[in-house]
């Protein structure tokens, strides 16, 4: 499947990413330019979330954000071409993921480690079938805990990819156990290839731990200025191991009117990488 060549692929996390459900304020004019942004023929909109795709039909009705393009769900172990409000999932990244597990789900892989310290299961509705999610205290020891995870998964033969996170706003750890061959960057990586899409035109866009995968690659990526100080200062040493420190943008905010919270940076950092953006949005007041 090929692309227009002035395709712009907008990948943005939602939760105090693209939805303004955190401790910040909101600058007034972002989420309108951002749905300006992205109704433009030329800009395809991503959305890069833990969350399955009926949650993300509910944050579309509950905060007005345009419907995607695609969804890129369950920490990039599960994608959606979106067709109006039909989500068809992609199967064959579902199948080239699962393999990590060896033939497992996710209850045979909690039988494994339900009773390393701290772990909490979380609800039905947020497990997947490449997914499997805890909470964990804030102040979890999370060197020893994961590693012990970790080693229990290496005897049985799974290769897993770990990724904890905290939810500043619930005061809570969260833990994704994913296929190894799966995370939000390699997701976006065989969007950007499935759908023939250039990977220099494309910005991915996050605020927490779980994002820190697409956001310390090598694809054009925007950490907005409500994430916290830690996430940024593991973003920063991240990306600059990884080398590639010249494609993490970190928001600053006094930009065209806006603070850099929320869809303020995202707009803000997809105008660092293409400044002709701004010309799709600019004519909305601040």
């Amino acid at each position: 499947m090929s692309a227009p060549d002035s395709a712009i692929l907008v990948c943005t996390d939602l939760d105090r990413t693209l939805l303004p459900n955190g401790s910040q304020p909101e600058s007034t004019s972002a989420r309108p330019r951002f749905r300006a942004l992205a109704a433009h023929p030329d800009v395809r909109v991503a959305y890069v979330t833990g969350r399955h795709h009926a949650l993300v039909d509910l944050a579309i009705n509950e905060f007005d954000i345009p419907v995607p393009d695609f969804l890129i769900g369950d920490v990039g172990t599960s994608i959606y071409r979106v067709q109006g409000r039909e989500w068809l999932p992609q199967h064959d990244w579902q199948r080239q993921i699962a393999a990590s597990w060896g033939g497992r789900d996710g209850d045979a892989l909690h039988q494994l480690i339900a009773d390393v310290d701290g772990l909490l299961l979380q609800e039905p509705a947020k497990q997947g079938p490449c997914k499997l999610s805890y909470y964990t205290p804030e102040d979890w020891d999370r060197p020893t805990r994961l590693a012990e995870i970790e080693a229990r998964f290496v005897a049985a033969g799974v290769a897993a990819n770990l990724v904890w996170s905290l939810d500043e706003h619930a005061g809570t750890g969260l833990l994704d156990v994913l296929p190894a061959a799966a995370s939000k960057l390699t997701a976006v990586q065989w969007l950007i290839q499935h759908e023939g899409l250039e990977a220099g035109r494309t910005v991915c866009a996050g605020d927490s731990g779980n994002d820190l995968a697409m956001l310390t690659g090598p694809i054009n990526a925007v950490l907005v200025a409500n994430a916290t100080a830690d996430v940024r200062a593991d973003a920063a040493s991240l990306a600059e191991a990884a080398g590639y420190p010249d494609r993490l943008y970190q928001a600053k905010g006094d930009f065209h009117g806006m603070n850099g919270y929320y869809s303020a940076g995202i707009l803000e950092g997809v105008a660092h990488y293409l400044p002709e953006t701004v010309a799709l949005w600019g004519d909305i007041e601040a």
